[in-house]
């Protein structure tokens, strides 16, 4: 089995920084593992690495899409797979990198997401039920059928809360539980990064207040132009839509989008802590640690 080192947990907790140090030491490159990451011209609101921030080391799945276009767990699945081939067969190690868990799980393993025929009526009549009632009534529908879904979607999110729903009517099963446990396809260490929530939080909100020195509104407004394409569904973003529509303060919109990612980030956890096992480092409160860390990923490496 191929070895991948991943790298996961919530936002503000220092994934980056710890990827780019570590591709470094064991000569790898990085796969980001976020849903908002690929696509052009959404750099403020997705902490999107710079440039500058990379030190050379080569990223995938980053600035691959246009704002116009879908991107799906299976795409993911897909092209991930690709970029660990290649990176392997440069005799290099690859380092998935992020805060999406179904894109991380569905990489890693056979997972299968869903019935294999896909079925168009279904898909029409959730849309169709959506158009009418609106998302919120739609995700509902989904907390009643499957809790365990509903509970890792966001409602606003109809492409994938359809899917789910999808999944579920056709198979009588979670679109997270499939009926078949599915194989393990790497051999991956999974580092989770956490810290005190109360921390977590904090760089959080301070995360957001100098995203918003950095041009963050520009980039909704962006997108805010764009309301059909499913680029607008990132958190940060759509939170902004209702000042621009006279609606509400800028105050009050970046306090939701301050909340939401906290709402969000405390999602992440629960995710990871229930279908993955990983190992958890806190590299805020205690970054000496990172040489125990090493240690044990280098451990790992040699086995």
């Amino acid at each position: 089995m191929k070895k991948v080192l991943v790298i996961a947990g919530p936002t503000a907790v220092g994934k980056t920084s710890l990827s780019i140090e570590l591709a470094k030491k064991l000569n790898g490159e990085i796969i980001s593992g976020d849903s908002m990451q690929v696509y052009r011209q959404l750099d403020i609101g997705t902490a999107k690495v710079t440039e500058e921030e990379r030190e050379g080391i080569l990223h995938h799945l980053i600035d691959c899409r246009e704002l116009s276009e879908t991107y799906s767990v299976a795409d993911f699945q897909k092209e991930g797979r690709l970029a660990i081939d290649a990176i392997t067969e440069k005799g290099k190690l690859p380092i998935v990198v992020g805060g999406t868990g179904l894109y991380i799980q569905a990489l890693l393993y056979d997972f299968e997401l869903g019935a294999k025929d896909e079925s168009t009526e279904i898909r029409e009549k959730y849309e169709q039920f959506a158009e009418i009632h609106g998302n919120q009534y739609l995700w509902n529908l989904l907390q009643e059928k499957d809790s365990q879904a509903a509970a890792s979607i966001h409602f606003n999110n109809r492409k994938k809360v359809i899917r789910a729903l999808e999944v579920f009517d056709k198979t009588g099963f979670s679109i997270l539980t499939p009926k078949e446990k599915p194989k393990r396809l790497y051999d991956y260490f999974l580092v989770g990064l956490e810290t005190d929530r109360a921390e977590l939080y904090n760089r959080i909100n301070m995360r957001v207040d100098i995203m918003m020195t950095q041009g963050l509104l520009k980039e909704a407004e962006l997108l805010y132009n764009r309301q059909t394409q499913q680029s607008i569904q990132g958190i940060g973003y759509k939170e902004f839509f209702p000042y621009f529509e006279g609606k509400e303060s800028l105050e009050e919109a970046i306090d939701q989008v301050k909340q939401n990612s906290r709402r969000y980030a405390k999602r992440q956890l629960t995710w990871f802590r229930n279908r993955m096992n990983a190992s958890w480092w806190d590299l805020v409160q205690t970054p000496d640690t990172i040489l125990k860390l090493e240690k044990e990923i280098e451990k790992w490496l040699d086995s």
